[in-house]
């Protein structure tokens, strides 16, 4: 499955499930997100369904959602979302930065400004 997933260009691999070969997937480039690792195999005739709405940890993800993951996790949303949601992170950023900032500098007062 890995193969495949290679060979057709995946951009990643989101499972709400157990997956096995770890090793042999974090030699590969491609992000594989699991709920956890067996030494099982996979069903080989299903179930699945391809293009469908899809729930993964309580998350519904739809056809054509962005999905992005990272150490912490996975989230999803609809690509009318990016543009505004990219902005938002990016003023987090910004916030976060400067808290650092003020940290640093010994100026920090706290969550609530105390």
């Amino acid at each position: 499955m890995l193969n495949i997933a290679i060979e057709r260009k995946l951009a990643g691999l989101v499972i709400d499930g157990a997956i096995r070969d770890v090793a042999t997937i974090r030699q590969t480039d491609l992000p594989c997100y699991a709920r956890g690792i067996t030494h099982r195999g996979p069903y080989k005739d299903g179930p699945g369904e391809i293009n469908v709405p899809a729930c993964v940890g309580g998350m519904v993800i739809e056809p054509g959602d962005i999905v992005v993951g990272d150490d912490d996790g996975v989230v999803a949303f609809p690509q009318s979302s990016a543009a505004s949601l990219l902005e938002a992170v990016r003023a987090q950023e910004n916030r976060e930065a400067d808290i650092i900032q003020s940290i640093r500098e010994g100026r920090y007062l706290g969550a609530y400004g105390k």
